[in-house]
């Protein structure tokens, strides 16, 4: 198939946002070389979610060179015919990447998307002579493409034995139970270059560019993956698909908790539940020093280390499991919940000392859209970010504990040694009184320690979603507007995400506070907006 891929290749090139094990750069058209690495990145040995070929730029010490050397566009009818060749008479089963056409600095690039195979293992001819006719697996080791041999061989003919259940077909669905819009929403969001022109193509053309549709043409079915972003309740298809956010006002013993529900889009409820956890229930202190004219600010608990866990959770837990991801909150620690645990590979040890490190994961194409949002790495990186998450914030180490059969898996947060939290009748956090701060203060100078600030900020972490609505409301603009440069549809998505969390933060204001409902209600950033917008605007020219 040829046509756009779900990538931006220029962002791609510039940035490096692929690792070298994910991406294979060729001056020119090698078609055995080409082969060989197709084979490699369809057997997907490490679970990355496959790889790309990108033809007409050189590769020096792992980095493109730029501007690209590109090929000739009168070779690309003939480089299309030589790969459908290929992936029916030189690879075993049959495989056939997806293509797409660039034109980069004036040059013709010709990018080849490989997705993980689901009939693995794969292998392909050694060589192309017709005088051979050995044939061998093929997997990528680092930034190399290597032919599989003893133990490496034995390895992927055993991960091929089955699907994941993340990349399987659901029969008991259809094409129908994928949503457009969403896919649109997530194009606009990564920067794919497909976003332009996703509204003209239909749901199984944009499924199969992203390779969340799959069997016969006659009876196409949708994948896991794709119900799992792409459909607007997939807790219909896979029960418990939710993250549960509980807060105990007097501890798990107590007989008073509050409760809220996400269900949706894996991407959307992680925003979603994470802002609602930063816009409640975090709060940050501010500790001044009579000798010192910095003053110590912290969190209880640090939105780094709450995303990683949560990011985690969703990308490891099983969904054939009938279990939430549960975020419980205490005075004292900020747990989250997932089932089953980590491979057994995986010693505990490694988690308690933040080395914890896996090269196989349980949902490798959920990881892959992750990784495309930005919200995952799929390098064994969210343990380490945790550790020092909780460093940088002052904070006492994370806990890691599971069950000896890896049944479930529980990341512990204690609370920040300093932070001052108050549990009132109605449930929420809300910040120490002042004739309490006062006395702690009291407490500190007569240990010469520093003095907490009688106005403890109660405002929320200011997250990715929230920077990029101040950095765009350049003029007094109302709802509509808002969404439309945003290029978000949902309306609860915008409001839960971005809208809310900012009005909260005092960074945006209503132009009609008194008439919050008006349809004439517009916002404004506030002068602390200003401020905001202004770091923005000077740390991205600094990029």
């Amino acid at each position: 198939m040829t046509g756009k891929l779900p990538i931006n290749i220029d962002h791609l090139l510039r940035q490096r946002t692929i690792e070298g094990e994910r991406i294979e750069y060729k001056a020119g058209w090698n078609p055995q070389s080409v082969l060989h690495t197709i084979c490699a990145f369809a057997n997907d040995f490490h679970n990355l979610g496959g790889g790309y070929v990108v033809l007409g730029v050189e590769e020096r010490e792992g980095r493109p060179v730029l501007p690209p050397k590109g090929i000739s566009p009168d070779s690309i009818d003939a480089i299309h015919k030589e790969l459908l060749n290929l992936g029916y008479s030189a690879i075993r089963p049959y495989y056939h990447p997806l293509t797409g056409i660039y034109n980069i600095g004036g040059q013709t690039i010709l990018a080849l998307w490989v997705p993980g195979g689901e009939t693995r293992p794969y292998k392909a001819k050694t060589s192309l002579s017709a005088e051979r006719n050995d044939w061998a697996y093929f997997i990528r080791r680092h930034s190399n493409t290597v032919r599989a041999r003893g133990p490496d061989e034995r390895d992927l003919l055993s991960l091929a034995a089955t699907v994941p259940f993340d990349d399987r077909y659901r029969q008991t669905a259809s094409l129908d139970d994928l949503s457009h819009r969403l896919i649109r929403e997530f194009l606009r969001n990564i920067g794919s270059e497909l976003a332009a022109e996703a509204k003209g193509l239909s749901v199984e053309d944009l499924g199969k560019r992203l390779n969340i549709v799959g069997g016969p043409s006659e009876a196409m079915f949708p994948k896991n993956v794709g119900l799992l972003f792409f459909n607007e309740r997939p807790d219909k298809f896979f029960p418990s698909t939710q993250i549960d956010v509980v807060w105990f006002p007097d501890g798990p013993g107590g007989d008073q908790f509050e409760e809220k529900e996400f269900r949706g889009p894996l991407s959307i409820i992680l925003s979603e539940a994470i802002s609602y956890i930063a816009r409640n229930y975090l709060k940050e202190t501010v500790v001044k020093y009579p000798h010192k004219p910095e003053a110590e600010r912290f969190w209880n608990f640090p939105i780094g280390a709450i995303e990683e866990a949560l990011v985690n959770a969703i990308y490891h837990r099983s969904y054939e499991e009938r279990e939430p991801v549960e975020v419980r909150i205490t005075r004292e620690e900020l747990l989250v919940l997932s089932y089953p645990g980590a491979d057994r590979s995986i010693r505990m040890k490694d988690f308690k000392e933040g080395q914890a490190v896996s090269r196989r994961y349980r949902n490798r194409r959920i990881g892959e859209f992750l990784k495309e949002l930005d919200l995952a790495e799929a390098r064994s990186t969210g343990v380490p970010k945790i550790f020092r998450a909780m460093r940088q914030n002052g904070s006492p180490e994370p806990i890691f504990e599971s069950d000896e059969d890896r049944t479930w898996f529980l990341v512990r947060l204690p609370v920040h040694e300093q932070a001052s939290l108050a549990p009132t009748d109605d449930g929420a956090i809300h910040d120490t009184p002042h004739d309490t701060i006062h006395d702690n203060s009291l407490k500190n100078k007569e240990k010469g320690q520093g003095t907490i600030h009688d106005t403890i900020h109660d405002t929320i972490h200011v997250t990715q979603h929230v920077e990029r609505l101040i950095a765009l409301l350049t003029e007094e603009m109302n709802r509509p507007q808002l969404q439309d440069i945003l290029g978000i549809n949902n309306r609860s998505h915008f409001v839960e995400a971005y809208l809310a969390p900012a009005l909260h933060a005092g960074l945006i204001e209503m132009t009609l506070p008194d008439k919050p409902k008006s349809r004439k209600q517009q916002y404004r950033r506030t002068a602390q907006g200003e401020a905001l917008a202004e770091k923005i605007k000077a740390q991205d020219s600094l990029k």
